[in-house]
């Protein structure tokens, strides 16, 4: 047997890509430093790919920022308006991702949206009348010849045209099918570059087969595909899929002309039972995806093994690769470099780089007829033994209290009518209060703060003072540019999940565990190893200070149960739904105590609702009922006047809108600057009863939109839905963001409402 990967970590151990390019962005560095930057880090992990025995290396799973961007920039699908700006072709392509603004011009980015049931986000192609496709970039052949050079054979990746096009955005009279047809032609030159340089394998990533496929999907799949699969030659293609099963199109997969089927057999378990069903043909290659690419654990070498010879029943045993279920771009580097995880709990994990020795390990035993008796066997299975005996991952009282929960905990006591009258007649808001979604830029001032304290060079004391001094500054400003909800801008915290991780039980961190979220964006999630329990207040103190230096209403923020699960690598001893529950208690605890402070506005952000909901249609109720119940949770228990918000970023919510409102919040704050408030339609067409704050302009892009341009999206909101259920609000946090762009926004935004508010007299416009 093989060994190969679907894809790996392309930012870095310590992050260097996003360094360099945010040095780019910044025009501290030049093209030269940033090509020449990202070809060091490229070739650092190719050869760790080749040292750890891999047959078979990916390349052009690389990317400056996302790779369904850069598959829109090789097949020429660029908007004009980005054209327009003339640029070099690497600032034409983040601008794409971006926006661009200087003096003469100002273009919004493209929008961003979750790719599949992970926490990456992908930026969306936009397909319209003017779009040629043909091919304008090297990158996948450069890449090529780049690895070639250190001597290493790569597979290229790109992403398929069947995948492309369903997650990308039409605004063009063409038909799906018609643009379909001519995309194919493009990839055939692509087929065709490929085959000039010699390249035996291309991967060829079609992630949308595991989703649900009717008839017509089907055949326009087989058709486009007959076309591409007709002028193939030397080269070999590889359809890889990864995130589930394949059941609607297996058949047809095996039918087709590829060389070899990557499937997922972690997520998409029932791969097997299409293979035990249909058999696999004995001229293609099956790469198994057997070594979890989403989670962080150690591989149960039994439970692969067991599975491998179920696969040698039916596919010759020189015919399967051991792969990973999915890219490793969804998982940290390296434990390398983590020393303050102790040795006792660091043997149970397997980041990317020992994902890597996982499967050479597999493919020895794969050899092995007496594998149970190998050394690398024993240990793992005595490694498995001691984890599943940790006494940390157990705390009876938990265990007892998701267990006596009862209806009564999951409702609130009065109606959505009633409660929002008496919050109305309470806060006496104007009509589109302003606010924001809870964090101020992280400053290099703030950074270092956090830093000097966690070091011990500076005292607690002195820690929460200057702190303090932060919160009391933008409470300040925020009251002197006329903000109506404020926040106290969590300068004490570095992420939003792993915050509230590090003060509750139950959880491990890293120190260099970074995963790509989007662009340069990284996370470090939380692993969630025992059963969560909150041990004191976590916002309380800080939430109350703030609230003492101003007359307006502050709001507490907090993370929702859902995403703190969603954006951990959670343990797989329990089921999702226990874990939801046990931090849903600890946040309820939390809520609770912020209300008893005096605390009027409580925000829960659920910005990862989304991210678990199975693929399949058919398989979302169950997991809708406890996410939804797991949320509400946290706030069933708090009084008419507490106003409870929530805040959703980045996903599609169409199909699901009625789930959404039975959380049973009073204000939803959700993302709409990149979607051209197609959302708001959704909300009317449905009688949406919660009141809605649309952000109205992208934080995640480095422009500063005009009052002028804001008033004119208030305008339009108007014309959606009713005045009197809207909050004006950015999209996002402002974490991110300069503070001075940050600060230039918000003085936009609040004149804006102060404008329209002015003018209410005057509607319709």
């Amino acid at each position: 047997m093989k060994t190969t990967i679907v894809g790996y970590p392309r930012i870095g151990v310590n992050r260097e890509l996003k360094k360099v390019v945010e040095k780019y962005f910044k025009g501290e560095i030049g093209l030269s430093k940033l090509f020449a930057e990202s070809k060091q880090l490229r070739k650092k992990y190719w050869l760790v790919q080749k040292e750890k025995g891999i047959d078979y290396i990916p390349s052009n799973d690389f990317s400056f920022y996302d790779n369904m961007l850069d598959m829109a920039f090789l097949l020429n699908v660029i908007p004009k308006r980005y054209k327009q700006l003339d640029l070099l072709p690497i600032d034409t392509y983040f601008a794409m991702a971006r926006g661009y603004q200087d003096i003469e011009e100002d273009v919004k980015a493209l929008p961003m949206k979750k790719w599949f049931n992970t926490n990456y986000h992908y930026i969306v192609p936009e397909i319209d009348d003017d779009t040629e496709f043909f091919l304008n970039d090297t990158k996948p052949f450069d890449l090529y010849r780049e690895a070639k050079e250190l001597g290493i054979n790569t597979r290229p990746i790109i992403i398929g045209m069947f995948t492309f096009l369903k997650l990308a955005r039409f605004n063009t009279k063409r038909t799906f099918e018609e643009i379909l047809f001519e995309l194919t032609n493009t990839y055939i030159e692509i087929l065709k570059k490929f085959e000039e340089l010699g390249t035996e394998w291309i991967q060829i990533d079609e992630p949308i087969l595991v989703t649900d496929l009717t008839q017509e999907d089907i055949n326009l799949f087989k058709i486009a595909y007959k076309k591409l699969l007709a002028k193939k030659r030397n080269t070999k293609i590889l359809i890889q899929t990864y995130f589930g099963d394949v059941r609607d199109i297996y058949e047809t997969l095996i039918e087709l002309d590829f060389d070899g089927l990557g499937l997922d057999l972690v997520e998409g378990i029932k791969n097997v039972d299409l293979i035990k069903r249909s058999g696999f043909p004995s001229n293609k290659i099956l790469s198994a995806g057997i070594v979890n690419g989403k989670n962080i654990w150690r591989n149960d070498y039994k439970k692969s093994m067991e599975l491998i010879r179920i696969l040698e029943q039916f596919v010759m045993p020189e015919n399967i690769w051991l792969s990973t279920s999915c890219s490793l771009l969804h998982v940290p580097y390296t434990l390398l470099n983590e020393e303050s995880i102790e040795e006792n709990i660091k043997e149970f994990l397997a980041f990317a780089e020992e994902k890597l020795e996982e499967l050479k390990d597999l493919k020895s035993l794969c050899i092995d007829y007496d594998f149970e008796k190998n050394d690398l066997y024993i240990f793992n299975q005595q490694v498995l033994k001691r984890k599943i005996t940790d006494s940390l991952s157990f705390d009876a009282e938990i265990r007892s209290n998701v267990k006596n929960l009862n209806e009564e905990d999951f409702i609130r006591k009065d109606k959505f009518e009633n409660r929002i009258l008496v919050q109305k007649e309470k806060f006496k808001l104007p009509i589109l209060p302003t606010t924001t979604i809870g964090s101020f830029p992280q400053t290099s001032e703030v950074r270092r703060i956090r830093q000097l304290w966690r070091k011990g060079e500076i005292t607690e004391t002195e820690y929460e003072q200057q702190l303090q001094k932060k919160i009391k500054e933008i409470i300040d400003f925020q009251e002197k540019i006329g903000l109506d909800v404020l926040v106290h801008g969590e300068y004490e915290r570095n992420d939003m999940v792993e915050y509230f991780g590090q003060l509750l039980e139950g959880f491990l961190f890293t120190q260099n565990g970074w995963v790509q979220s989007y662009g340069t964006r990284c996370v470090k999630p939380p692993i969630i190893f025992g059963d969560v329990k909150r041990k004191e207040p976590m916002t309380v103190k800080w939430i109350k200070f703030a609230q003492k230096q101003t007359d307006k209403i502050v709001k507490g923020i907090l993370t929702g149960p859902i995403t703190i699960l969603n954006w951990s690598f959670p343990r797989e001893d329990l089921e999702l739904r226990e874990i939801a529950y046990q931090i849903a208690l600890a946040i309820r605890d939390e809520v609770l105590d912020l209300e008893a402070a005096g605390i009027r506005i409580i925000q829960i952000d659920e910005a990862a609702l989304r991210e678990k909901l199975p693929l399949r249609k058919k398989e979302w109720n169950d997991y809708l009922f406890w996410a939804i119940r797991a949320f509400r949770l946290t706030h069933a228990k708090v009084k008419t006047e507490t106003q409870i918000h929530t805040h959703m970023c980045y996903s599609e919510f169409s199909d699901i809108i009625k789930e959404i409102e039975s959380m049973d919040v009073d204000v939803i704050s959700i993302e709409a600057a990149r979607s051209d408030f197609s959302i708001l339609d959704l909300f009317k067409e449905n009688n949406f009863k919660p009141e809605v704050g649309p952000g109205i302009y992208d934080i995640h892009s480095p422009r500063v939109p005009s009052q002028r341009e804001l008033e004119e999206l208030i305008e339009i909101m108007i014309r959606k839905l009713d005045i009197n259920k809207l909050w004006i609000n950015p999209d996002c946090g402002l974490k991110t963001r300069e503070d001075e762009e940050a600060k230039l926004s918000l003085i936009n935004m609040v004149n804006a409402a102060k404008s329209i508010r002015m003018r209410v007299k005057s509607y319709p416009f």
